[in-house]
């Protein structure tokens, strides 16, 4: 739950406000769709023991339309063709009230719900006995567990005209939904609206961006757009209310009425549209730091740090590594509290198996298994100590021009050399894998790069406790925003628009989520999606050591993305019993389950048979086929596939294993973080047009 919409664990009455856009379309007339999913989520939270109270508005635009077509029948063709007035809006008000009360009526009843309508004006609160009686009603009804239906009763209203006049004590149905939280007690105010929630812009120009929680300090940074399209209010009158509201110790909400679902998220902790709360100011801490300003940040700690010297930057990730031993208990206690709750959450074991930092098989690397916490503290030291990697020189080339006609030389001492440099700010998206958290924020510092940082839900407490231990440690002469970590998945659609901040993005996961954000901005992206493992047993295979890789391969952590997945077999070994004894001994060790192909299938008859396209399992789980070689990142000749590792390759560590082409394959270390400058030393040499000149190069030692 995001901890700004903690306060909904104690919501047990709440008033929605439903609002013309949302009753209608856009030809005004009734969207029965969005109609019937409002009633639907209605009736599930009256099942979950919620009192709820409905302000809706609509009935003078669904008024207007019976009006209208009562008016075309009883013309005649003379009166079609003179100027039509418009018509009535009391009149409008009268006819529609009858005709939307009677409409939830029949949706309210197919979903064994009764509601009660209860119409009411602005003199009306002026009367305390009024007040009282009607909260009286209301607690009336909520106990019987009927929904009270209020509108105000434009048809008698003393108002001049419903869209003209805004005096009183409430001026529309906004602030009449707000009135009634504060009179009938309700612990919550939802106001939902044909948009996603406020902005900080008109919803529709790209540089507007969903405001999630309001505070009325930024008030004057905000633009509204046009009232709305068919009632009286529009968003400004929103706002109006929710602050009125907010103010008196009410939390309000505004979200969108569009979605099937807004009302139930809302109450289920999630970050939907944009939250008013008498705390807010409080919450400076814990709220969402602009995308933007989170980016610049880093980027300016990211300067500070390629400032310093190698020494310096070295000595970071030796206080890094000390401050993750020094924080074990702490950090193991987090971890243990998200195992738990993902127990709880019914995750699956691959997933758990992902998730613990706990003691595992020993090693001193970085590797897709479960690392004791001074094993990667061990592992940072050991990246500490590799070469330093920013300003290294990858080439040094003499350029000499000479005089086609003349031959001789005319231009020399000009030099260029080629130098590694740091991207500036990275993105990376990851999934479970706390300890990858740490891997890549020490690549970040190795390499000089800012970093922004956005884990699984699921591992949220670990990645808190790692970032703040890492970033402890960062001094103040580079900053500790030089890693963030972002808290919530609504904030990674503004982070992918930011191509002028942000360098490249890595994200580590599904297909899917390499895929979606790929689609979804013009950064660079650096994809690690699902790693199809292969392992090919050639006719001429040694089959005794083929059975210890295959099984290595597969058994060895399955949950890792360097696990086989696919075993390919020469057709001419379909009669070596060894085959069969791999495949029994697969199922006997890890209970796979065998997904064969169709050459396959007459020899294992025996087994469950499934096929199984491009898939990477994260399970017990194999595919058992025939086929030609594959083009791939890395290969490996009578090796297993568990190589595939950043540290196995001597990287010191890895921010993932890169399956995309573009600009680096397998597993990515510091050099993978890294890109190139050209930087050319001259002496007053200029081009003047390339006449008659021949350009030799002749390379140079690296070193000067």
């Amino acid at each position: 739950m995001d901890p700004t919409r903690a306060f909904v664990k104690n919501v047990r009455r709440l008033v929605v406000k439903v609002g013309t856009a949302v009753v209608t379309r856009g030809d005004g007339r009734l969207a029965l769709g969005r109609l019937g999913a409002l009633c639907e989520q209605l009736k599930e939270l009256i099942s979950q023991d919620y009192e709820v109270i409905l302000v809706s508005s609509g009935a003078v635009g669904l008024g207007r339309q019976r009006l209208k077509y009562r008016k075309l029948v009883n013309s005649s063709l003379a009166d079609l063709q003179k100027p039509q007035n418009e018509l009535d809006g009391k009149a409008c008000a009268a006819v529609g009230q009858s005709s939307l009360m009677a409409l939830y009526d029949v949706l309210f009843s197919q979903l064994d719900v009764t509601s009660s309508q209860l119409l009411v004006t602005d003199n009306d609160f002026r009367n305390e006995d009024f007040r009282k009686q009607l909260s009286e009603t209301v607690q009336s009804l909520l106990s019987l567990k009927v929904i009270p239906l209020f509108n105000e009763n434009d048809a008698i209203s003393t108002r001049r005209a419903p869209y003209e006049d805004s005096s009183g004590i409430f001026w529309d149905n906004d602030s009449l939904a707000g009135l009634l939280a504060l009179e009938l007690k309700a612990d919550l105010l939802v106001l939902l609206s044909d948009v996603d929630g406020l902005y900080s812009g008109p919803p529709n120009e790209p540089n507007s961006k969903l405001i999630h929680t309001y505070l009325k300090e930024k008030q004057s940074e905000i633009t509204f757009g046009d009232k709305s399209r068919l009632g009286r209010g529009g968003m400004t009158a929103k706002v109006n209310a929710a602050v009125c509201a907010a103010s008196a110790g009410i939390p309000v909400v505004i979200t969108s009425g569009y979605a099937t679902d807004n009302i139930l998220k809302v109450l289920e902790g999630e970050r939907v549209g944009t939250l008013f709360h008498e705390d807010a100011h409080l919450w400076i801490s814990v709220k969402e730091v602009g995308a933007r300003q989170m980016a610049v940040a880093a980027r300016e700690c990211s300067r500070r740090l390629q400032a310093l010297q190698p020494q310096a930057r070295r000595k970071i990730l030796l206080d890094v590594a000390d401050a993750l031993e020094a924080n074990e208990s702490l950090i193991k206690a987090e971890n243990e509290a998200d195992i738990a709750a993902a127990r709880e959450a019914g995750y699956g074991k691959s997933l758990i198996s992902r998730l613990a930092l706990k003691p595992g098989k020993a090693s001193t690397f970085f590797c897709y298994c479960s690392l004791q916490i001074s094993s990667l503290a061990k592992s940072i030291r050991v990246l500490s100590d590799m070469e330093e990697p920013i300003g290294r020189i990858l080439k040094r080339t003499e350029v000499r021009s000479t005089s086609r006609i003349l031959l001789v030389c005319l231009q020399m001492d000009l030099s260029w050399r080629k130098h590694q440099v740091l991207w500036g700010v990275l993105l990376i998206v990851f999934e479970s894998r706390p300890d990858a958290l740490v891997q890549i924020a020490s690549l970040a510092i190795r390499s000089g790069n800012g970093l922004l940082l956005k884990g699984g839900k699921e591992a949220k407490r670990s990645n808190a406790i790692l970032h703040k231990v890492i970033t402890s440690a960062i001094p103040d002469t580079v900053g500790e925003k030089l890693i963030g970590l972002v808290t919530s998945r609504e904030e990674i659609p503004d982070l992918l628009k930011l191509d002028d901040v942000i360098d490249l993005v890595i994200p580590r996961g599904s297909n899917k989520l390499v895929s979606e954000i790929k689609a979804s901005t013009k950064i660079p992206v650096l994809g690690h999606a699902d790693g199809i493992c292969h392992v090919y047993l050639d006719k001429s295979a040694d089959m005794e050591m083929a059975a210890h890789i295959v099984l290595d391969a597969k058994i060895d952590y399955p949950a890792a993305c360097n696990a086989m997945e696919t075993l390919l077999v020469h057709k001419d070994l379909s009669s070596n019993p060894k085959l069969n004894e791999i495949i029994v001994e697969l199922q006997r060790e890890v209970l796979i389950q065998i997904a064969l192909s169709q050459k396959i299938m007459k020899l294992l008859k025996y087994f469950y048979i499934k096929l199984i396209e491009r898939h990477e399992y994260f399970i017990w789980q194999q595919s058992v086929k025939s086929l030609t070689c594959q083009c791939s990142a890395a290969v490996f000749h009578n090796a297993s596939t568990r190589f595939c590792d950043g540290a196995r390759f001597g990287l010191g560590a890895e921010v993932g294993i890169s399956t995309s082409r573009i600009h680096a394959r397998g597993p990515v270390g510091v050099e993978g973080l890294l890109t190139t400058r050209w930087i050319l030393k001259g002496s007053g040499q200029v081009v003047d047009g390339d006449n008659g000149v021949i350009y030799s190069h002749k390379d140079l030692p690296l070193q000067s």
